[in-house]
């Protein structure tokens, strides 16, 4: 009976990962075609990551994804950490359920539904559809999984040190900068990692309030997609994937390193 209880997971796995992974697989092999037809396997070539260097448009596409990706990692981990700290160190102040409401809003809302607001928000304030745009919208929707990260690390924190830090004459400022910060920085890396990578893999927001010198490379993939798949499609996808699945290796081992607990120190004889 456990046997094939096992065996039924087993293959409910192997059918899982085959429906999850198994067409970005048969992306980075074609990626590697040879032929100029993304369906016909012409044999093992790398022309194609070759002929990348001299799209203009994908290149300057890509270089605004990561402009973007950048500034808002940094401005959603500054946000977010400030969040996390309010949330959990401000104990309960008036208004908590609304503000927490309103940071992890972002994390459950359909992306077509913060975008058409978003949008309608820049429109009203009359801000110019662009680079800025973008990075807000960006920052908006990834700040709240920055939270998450940095409010997780912030419960397990060991409030002792900091009171120790203090008894000692160390002022709240220092002892937030010399203590706290030191501890919780694999979360806020972590955090800034995760963002960098929501920013960079987003279409949905950035299609809503994106504007003329602002196009991003998935919208870049898209609008080229729809007009027939290239092998050069095939290959900046590849290098996306790669990237994202080391930010996404980054995120975990930083987070594992952030909630492992040191382990007491024996007491010498």
């Amino acid at each position: 009976m456990r046997r094939g209880l096992s065996s039924f997971n087993v293959a409910s796995l192997a059918l899982g990962l085959a429906f999850l992974y198994l067409p970005i697989l048969i992306l980075v092999i074609y990626s590697f075609n040879a032929s100029r037809l993304v369906t016909v396997w012409g044999g093992w070539s790398t022309r194609w990551y070759v002929s990348l260097l001299d799209n203009q448009a994908m290149l300057e596409a890509a270089w605004v994804s990561l402009r973007v990706a950048f500034v808002t990692a940094c401005a959603a981990t500054v946000l977010g950490t400030l969040a996390a700290l309010a949330l959990v160190r401000a104990g309960r102040f008036r208004g908590r359920l609304l503000f927490g409401g309103l940071i992890y809003a972002p994390l459950v809302m359909p992306e077509v539904i913060t975008g058409l607001a978003l949008l309608l928000l820049f429109v009203a304030v009359e801000i110019e559809r662009g680079f800025w745009a973008v990075t807000i919208a960006h920052t908006t929707l990834t700040m709240g999984f920055v939270a998450v990260i940095v409010q997780a690390r912030l419960i397990g924190f060991d409030r002792s040190l900091e009171e120790a830090a203090m008894d000692l004459g160390c002022p709240p400022l220092r002892t937030f900068m010399t203590v706290t910060l030191p501890l919780i920085a694999p979360a806020i890396a972590a955090g800034w990692v995760l963002a960098f990578m929501l920013s960079l893999d987003d279409l949905v927001i950035a299609s809503f309030v994106t504007g003329p010198g602002a196009t991003t490379l998935p919208i870049r993939i898209y609008s080229e997609v729809r007009l027939g798949v290239r092998p050069e499609i095939n290959a900046v996808c590849t290098i996306i994937v790669a990237v994202v699945a080391i930010g996404i290796v980054t995120v975990s081992l930083m987070t594992k390193f952030s909630n492992a607990k040191p382990a007491p120190a024996r007491a010498e004889p």
